[in-house]
């Protein structure tokens, strides 16, 4: 009788700063363990962010949000090593820690059409498409064509399109909102879960931003 080789476990990542998550990032959680049927999507919130050029709100705030955010999701982990971590923090360190847990894994990196972009710059690039499938969040009137991952060569077959409804909602505009005193509760609620907004309205978060 013939022996099936065993089904590889499905892991991925998605990582940013969360400041604050919000329905965008959601629906997006949902959608990449729907579409890549993934055993567990690590939810890991930006330590030092070294890329921004805006402070970023205290990391025990952003890991409370993610938790309230997605924590509920099933399959989702909310995974706070870079918020621990000293120092810069980067995508790779992150992988190989999730490779070393999972030996034998397939991994998973989601990131967004504007982090494509700029892949190449990316610390260790080439590194991290050794060790992950790249999943592109794809809006609907995108861009996002083959032919950039042709550009990648051999590599090419290293990417997917993770495809998602048009959600014009951003963590900027949350901010923006909340500093000028124009984030009515309507608005918040179409934003952000309702457990996230709370919490900011708690904590009085960006009002000085």
């Amino acid at each position: 009788m013939e022996t099936l080789p065993p089904v590889k476990k499905r892991i991925g990542m998605f990582g940013g700063a969360f400041d604050p998550p919000h329905s965008a990032h959601v629906a997006l959680v949902h959608e990449a363990i729907r579409q890549f049927e993934l055993d567990t999507l690590c939810v890991v919130p930006t330590g030092h962010a070294w890329h921004k050029s805006r402070a970023l709100s205290a990391p025990a705030h952003r890991l409370a949000m993610a938790r309230l955010a997605f924590g509920d999701i099933p399959g989702v982990q909310v995974d706070e090593r870079e918020v621990q971590r000293a120092g810069p923090t980067f995508t790779i360190d992150t992988l190989l820690a999730l490779q070393e847990e999972n030996p034998g894994a397939q991994l998973y990196l989601f990131i967004g059409a504007d982090q494509f972009a700029v892949f190449r710059q990316w610390h260790r690039w080439r590194e991290i498409l050794d060790l992950a499938i790249i999943c592109i969040a794809d809006r609907a009137q995108s861009t996002l064509a083959g032919a950039q991952f042709d550009s990648y060569g051999s590599r090419g077959n290293r990417f997917a399109v993770l495809k998602l409804p048009l959600m014009p909602v951003s963590a900027t505009e949350i901010r923006q909102l909340m500093a000028s005193g124009a984030a009515t509760a309507g608005r918040m609620a179409e934003l952000v879960p309702e457990a996230v907004a709370r919490y900011i309205s708690l904590h009085q978060l960006y009002g000085s931003h």
